[in-house]
């Protein structure tokens, strides 16, 4: 899939005022310092079309952005964040849960796993939730760029294992590198095929 247009369209904290219609939503989560805006920048060919901060933790919205006028990229706040403090963290996991439970648009989600970290429970807790609520959702490994081939391939390996004494089938996953670009074409073309089942219907 060829990006031609992307454009930033509304932030907020509020389902309700998502876009309205009904083209397909791909949302992008993970957590803090992931790596999400480089990714979401990375697959749009556009640098700073999401803002990449440098303090873990800044989004704090909901933000779409229409690709090629047909499909959204939302890119929804970051979890785990401990000096958010109490209220902070309640507050993202209710946009968080209201956004991927209520929304009717969200086709898929893509849960961001940072390639170089040993399965971590919170990730793994946030899964097990995606799976009791029949959410559908993808893995991407990020920043695969940092470590040699044998140490990711073995990373990924070790995730994949853990995650099967949980699921009887993995999710589908992609490993990725908003350095240099890789798995872009991957992720794109796995896009282009759900929209292209969902315009067949």
């Amino acid at each position: 899939m060829k990006i031609t247009n992307a454009e930033f369209i509304i932030s907020n904290t509020d389902v309700k005022k998502c876009p309205a219609g009904t083209l397909p939503e791909y949302a992008f989560i993970g957590r803090s310092n992931v790596g999400k805006s480089s990714l979401i920048n990375m697959l749009t060919g556009r640098k700073g079309l999401a803002m990449t901060s440098a303090t873990p933790g800044k989004t704090m919205l909901i933000n779409h952005f229409l690709i090629n006028s047909n499909w959204y990229i939302v890119d929804l706040p970051g979890y785990g964040y401990a000096r958010r403090g109490q209220q902070g963290v309640a507050q993202i996991q209710r946009i968080i849960e209201d956004y991927i439970l209520k929304r009717e648009q969200m086709t898929n989600l893509f849960l961001l796993i940072d390639s170089r970290l040993d399965p971590q429970s919170i990730d793994l807790e946030f899964m097990e939730w995606l799976g009791e609520h029949g959410v559908p959702f993808s893995i991407v490994f990020t920043k695969s760029d940092k470590l040699k081939s044998g140490k990711l391939n073995a990373n990924i390996r070790q995730y994949l294992k853990k995650l099967e004494e949980q699921w009887e089938e993995l999710p589908p996953y992609f490993v990725t590198s908003s350095e240099n670009k890789m798995g872009r074409e991957e992720l794109l073309n796995y896009i282009e095929s759900i929209n292209k089942e969902i315009n067949a219907k």
